[in-house]
């Protein structure tokens, strides 16, 4: 049955502004796939390109468009998988790609895969880079919330993070500085992070610069996010970290993310899936992990000052999983 797909941008504004160690912006740029058959059935995913990764809100979607006459044809997702590299083009597609299977099939998409229904989840809740003191006033203002992530930026980040504690006694934090941190200044951030009972410190180092973790001591698990995409790098990890993030716009999909999760777990690595900033769109597919993840950081759509609609239903901290009517 041919099936046509298209392509859409779609622009939503950030609650205030979201401020990395790489920047900071005000709105949420996501490329969305659709794939409708003849039948009526349509399948929908949702990427959020990076520009870390040599990535474009045109260069993706460009990327998907130029898939229509392979999906057209019946492009399945073990094709995709093989014709695109993992990214967030790929992650539109293969998420698509899998709605419209559920939707045809009337099967839920974690039955597809061979997945336990989700559950709902506690997600971590980020804390934008800032000073210490914008930072302390910004957990205190989330200090109710169980888990928070706190993002760094390289100098004065122990600072930081005894503000945050400070704001925020009882959370359970992460701390994440996005590639910030030197190999010189990684005894001073971990000891910080000792101090504040940090329980998981995200990817400190540049990714080109990781082997200076090479059996570094680690008081505290060290998640790779920026140094790990697909089950390719993993091999690369052993002796340097004891964490992943999963991102399904690094993955290339949920696909693969099922058997990166999978290969991880055999390896002794804890789990994290994580997210870009996105709808809940975005964050539907990846919900179908969150039960066998240590870590659960999608919340994406809290730091949006709009959400799509059908939305996830989010209690607090506690995400739900999505209804058919979103995706899956």
């Amino acid at each position: 049955m041919p099936r046509l797909l298209t392509v859409a941008v779609e622009r939503f504004p950030i609650a205030g502004a979201f401020t990395i160690s790489r920047g900071s912006r005000t709105e949420a740029a996501v490329v969305v796939a659709r794939v409708a058959d003849e039948g009526g059935a349509a399948g929908q995913g949702e990427c959020v390109p990076y520009a870390r990764y040599g990535e474009s809100v045109e260069s993706v979607a460009a990327l998907i468009a130029a898939q229509a006459e392979a999906v057209a044809a019946g492009l399945t997702r073990a094709e995709l998988a093989a014709q695109l590299p993992a990214g967030a083009a790929r992650n539109a597609l293969d998420c698509a790609l899998l709605d419209l299977e559920a939707k045809r099939l009337g099967r839920p998409a974690h039955a597809i895969l061979g997945l336990p229904a989700p559950q709902a989840a506690v997600t971590a809740y980020t804390l934008s880079l800032g000073t210490p003191d914008s930072m302390e006033a910004a957990a205190r203002a989330a200090a109710a919330r169980p888990l928070l992530k706190v993002k760094l930026g390289g100098e004065g980040d122990p600072e930081r993070i005894a503000a945050v504690r400070r704001g925020a006694p009882d959370s359970r934090l992460i701390v994440d500085a996005n590639e910030a941190w030197r190999p010189e200044t990684l005894a001073a951030n971990l000891a910080a992070c000792v101090a504040a009972g940090v329980g998981l410190i995200e990817q400190p180092l540049p990714a080109d610069a990781d082997a200076a973790l090479d059996g570094y001591p680690r008081p505290i698990p060290i998640c790779a996010d920026e140094s790990l995409h697909d089950r390719a790098g993993l091999d690369a990890l052993a002796g340097r970290y004891d964490a992943v993030n999963i991102k399904l716009d690094k993955t290339g999909g949920l696909t693969e993310a099922v058997l990166l999760a999978q290969a991880a777990r055999a390896r002794g690595l804890s789990v994290m899936v994580g997210c870009m900033v996105g709808t809940s769109l975005a964050m539907a597919p990846a919900m179908l992990l969150a039960a066998q993840a240590d870590y659960v950081d999608l919340d994406g759509p809290l730091l949006l000052a709009r959400d799509r609609e059908p939305a996830l239903r989010y209690a607090g901290s506690t995400v739900h999983p999505p209804e058919p009517a979103l995706w899956g």
